[in-house]
């Protein structure tokens, strides 16, 4: 127990107390405090302290950003106070009056997960009566009358208290308390033990903060007249200016509204939009050209005349040249060519037709973008991109209302100005990765924009009028449809993009990557050559993806690595990249099929998923262990997947005895289902059969095929339900290198879209009952047990 006397007080303390950090402040003894304590620790200090002798420890953080400060976050000299009163706020707060009792340093920290506590010992507080310590005293109370009379934020009844104090130590306290310093620098004076050295730093500090408060009312005094000067200034030119008007004198900005006048009337705008100028145009005209509303009008006319009411570029309506450029620019994606040939058809037959809003909906790296580009160049258009991944304010669709200070249109206005044309092509990036905030939606503000029936009188917030977009070509790119409302999907021509097969991709890489990359590392035809067979090998072994992104990437590293050795002279001879010397520049491969993909087991099936990407291979593994009936689902599987393995179990549970099974076998056994690749998140109902077929292999012992892959929901009674994403899954499963596929039987009408190469190359069977799926599944010519006779009966497993 530790005792302090202070005038007729005597305090004893406890030397461990409750620790309450703080930020941005520092209490001196003598200083009565209000705080606001919110963090928990904090919290529960305060009611220790209540609880005991009302005694508690506050020190002040370094940085006061941090939320749970360390040891090594707060100063280890700091002061003893005494909570004078407490009251509870209903969010869990409290508001505390706090009296500084003395000084103290920290012996030891105690860090806990809901309080701190620290062990203390008191600093010595002395008080010495010499000539000195009296002198230093007065300059204090001097330095620190003038820094109030100069603050004008200390009361004069502070200075009186200050200036009737006899003791060093609480003159020193009291000062330093209310002095409007850092932090930081009140720390240093706290932690200062000798008086006369307190007094001495009190003194330094008063007479620097002094001469910055002259300082700043010196400046403030000369802004102050500057404001006078330029009051005085426009005054005088009112008075100049009703002078030169009484005299006939021209406005001296006549030449300037000249000017603004006849760029309005040289620019064909709709008659609504030239009198709404015009309008504008007297309003400046009246106005003094140095006061803020006048150039609010200015910018507005200048936006005015900037935009192209009636500029617009000529369509290449040689629907053969067209065509020559969409394919010079890109390999394959008939469907979307044969759409831009037909507008083109369609306009030079009519003459005029409000412009197509198309969206091409695709994995990255499929070529919507770039599409876009090559249509605009084909058409002769000019082509302007907006990214709306993170778009979350309306404003920057329809722009903000010219009451606010530096507003500006939306950027569908601010392309078309920089674009020049009235009929661009518009390419919206990324339109399914908009977002929503308190500033509104901007997909709802696209309705109007992506509408042929509204987009003629689109209105922006800034420009207060009307503007034709009907003549505008929109396209919009987007990965998923799920993520678009339904009401903007509802105004676009949805064309799908689906992932490249390996012959396609091997033809652009030819055709297009590998000669841009050439001419972008400084090669030529005679430098570098890619085999067939490298190629293949780039694109199975070191690329897994739907697009050409990441094949571009390894044929750059492969020119780079080229480059390298033809700008160091080691090389003068044409070298050509075979699947060798592939695995050279490029290490080991990255993709390799696993023994699941290729041998036929059992208790493991194949299924087919779609994701972001484009569509991929999933197996699902099943294994039954003696147990309690429970069944066990792994591999970081969603809610609809797992309710997907449940109706499995069950399916398989009703139709026990056909398989073989004993009626109560699920009784005895636990069953584990497990989809590999766990770090990755998998949901979706389209691996339900997959599960069925796996799990009836693993109870039966029937091994299944390797060369079979599935899709499709399975319903307790065992019938097959459609599902989506179908290309995209057709297209993973010939990349895999299977030979049969089975679809529900509803998504049958799906195939005749399928690329041809698709449909002849894999054997597309629709099912509608897991009964058809399994005598496709399961390898029976491998079977050793053979089912029960009730079971061949039935077809289930047909006879041998």
């Amino acid at each position: 127990m530790l005792v302090i006397r202070r005038g007729d007080e005597v305090f004893e303390i406890d030397d461990r107390l409750p620790l309450l950090p703080l930020r941005d402040v520092v209490i001196f003894p003598y200083m009565t405090i209000p705080l606001l304590v919110g963090r928990v620790p904090s919290v529960n200090a305060i009611e220790e302290a209540v609880a005991s002798d009302r005694m508690i420890f506050v020190a002040t953080q370094k940085r006061p950003e941090i939320t749970d400060p360390t040891r090594d976050e707060l100063y280890r000299v700091g002061t003893v106070v005494r909570v004078l009163q407490l009251s509870r706020h209903p969010n869990g707060t409290m508001r505390v009056l706090v009296e500084g009792i003395c000084r103290a340093k920290v012996r030891r920290f105690h860090i806990g997960k809901d309080i701190y506590y620290v062990n203390i010992s008191l600093m010595k507080e002395e008080s010495p009566s010499s000539s000195q310590v009296e002198a230093l005293m007065r300059s204090v109370v001097s330095y620190f009358g003038e820094y109030v009379r100069l603050s004008k934020r200390i009361s004069d009844e502070i200075f009186m208290t200050v200036s009737n104090m006899t003791d060093p130590t609480c003159l020193t306290h009291t000062v330093a308390a209310h002095l409007f310093l850092k932090v930081s620098v009140k720390q240093e004076i706290l932690e200062i033990e000798d008086v006369a050295e307190r007094l001495k730093a009190l003194c330094r500090t008063l007479a620097s903060e002094v001469e910055i408060l002259k300082l700043e009312r010196k400046i403030e005094g000369q802004v102050r007249s500057q404001v006078h000067k330029n009051q005085k200034e426009f005054y005088l030119n009112e008075q100049l200016k009703a002078i030169r008007k009484e005299l006939g004198h021209q406005n001296e900005f006549s030449n300037e509204l000249d000017d603004l006048a006849q760029q309005v009337k040289k620019v064909k705008m709709p008659k609504e939009v030239h009198e709404k100028a015009m309008k504008e145009l007297d309003r400046l005209s009246k106005m003094s050209f140095m006061s803020p509303e006048a150039t609010v009008v200015r910018n507005y006319i200048d936006w005015l005349v900037a935009l192209p009411w009636s500029q617009r570029t000529e369509d290449n309506l040689d629907i053969k040249a067209v065509e020559k450029v969409l394919n010079e620019d890109h390999y394959g994606l008939q469907k979307v060519k044969e759409r831009i040939l037909e507008y083109i058809a369609v306009l030079k037959l009519t003459g005029s037709l409000k412009g197509p809003i198309v969206c091409f909906v695709g994995p990255p790296g499929v070529g919507k973008t770039s599409l876009g580009k090559s249509i605009a160049r084909a058409l002769g258009r000019k082509f302007v991109r907006m990214s709306l991944g993170g778009v979350r304010d309306e404003a920057e669709i329809r722009g903000h209302r010219r009451t606010y200070i530096g507003s500006l249109p939306g950027r569908i206005i601010q392309s078309l100005r920089r674009a020049g044309s009235l009929n661009p092509l518009f390419l919206l990036d990324e339109v399914d990765k908009l977002g929503v905030d308190f500033r509104g939606d901007p997909a709802s503000a696209l309705l109007e924009v992506l509408d042929p029936e509204q987009n003629c009188t689109f209105t922006d917030h800034y420009l207060e009028v009307e503007f034709d977009l009907s003549q505008v070509m929109f396209i919009t790119t987007a990965n998923v449809l799920h993520t678009i409302p339904p009401a903007l999907q509802d105004r676009m021509e949805i064309l799908r993009l689906p992932g490249y097969l390996e012959y396609e991709k091997a033809a652009i890489a030819k055709h297009f990557l590998i000669p841009k990359q050439r001419k972008a590392n400084g090669l030529d035809d005679t430098d570098v050559r890619f085999t067939a067979e490298a190629l293949r090998s780039l694109i199975n072994e070191y690329t897994r993806e739907a697009g050409v992104r990441n094949l571009e990437r390894e044929i750059a590293s492969v020119c780079r690595k080229v480059a390298k050795r033809k700008a160091a002279g080691k090389t003068r001879k044409k070298i050509v990249v075979t699947k060798k010397r592939l695995h050279e520049y490029l290490g080991v491969p990255k993709f390799i099929d696993s023994l699941v993909e290729q041998k036929a087991r059992t208790g493991i099936a194949t299924g087919l998923a779609w994701t972001e990407a484009g569509g991929d291979v999933l197996t699902v593994e099943v294994i039954v262990l003696p147990g309690k009936g429970e069944i066990l689902l792994t591999g970081k599987l969603g809610e609809i997947m797992k309710e997907s393995g449940h109706a499995a179990l069950s399916y398989a549970r009703s139709r026990a005895e056909l398989l073989g099974l004993e009626k109560d076998f699920y009784k005895e056994v636990d069953v584990h289902v497990h989809v590999p690749e766990g770090a990755m998140p998998k949901d979706g109902p389209s691996a339900g059969i997959t599960m069925a077929v796996a799990l009836v292999s693993a109870l039966t012992g029937i091994p299944t095929r390797k060369d079979v892959a599935m899709t499709g929901e399975i319903t307790l009674r065992g019938n097959v339900l459609p599902v989506g994403g179908l290309n995209e899954k057709l297209v993973a499963a010939k990349r895999a290198g299977i030979e049969t596929v089975l679809i529900p039987k509803v998504n049958e009408r799906e195939v005749k879209e399928l690329p041809s190469d698709i449909r002849n190359s894999l054997s597309i069977n629709g099912v509608e009952t897991m009964d058809e799926v399994l005598q496709l599944a399961l390898d029976i010519d491998r079977e050793k047990l053979y089912p029960p006779k009730v079971a061949r009966q039935d077809g289930l497993f047909p006879a041998h």
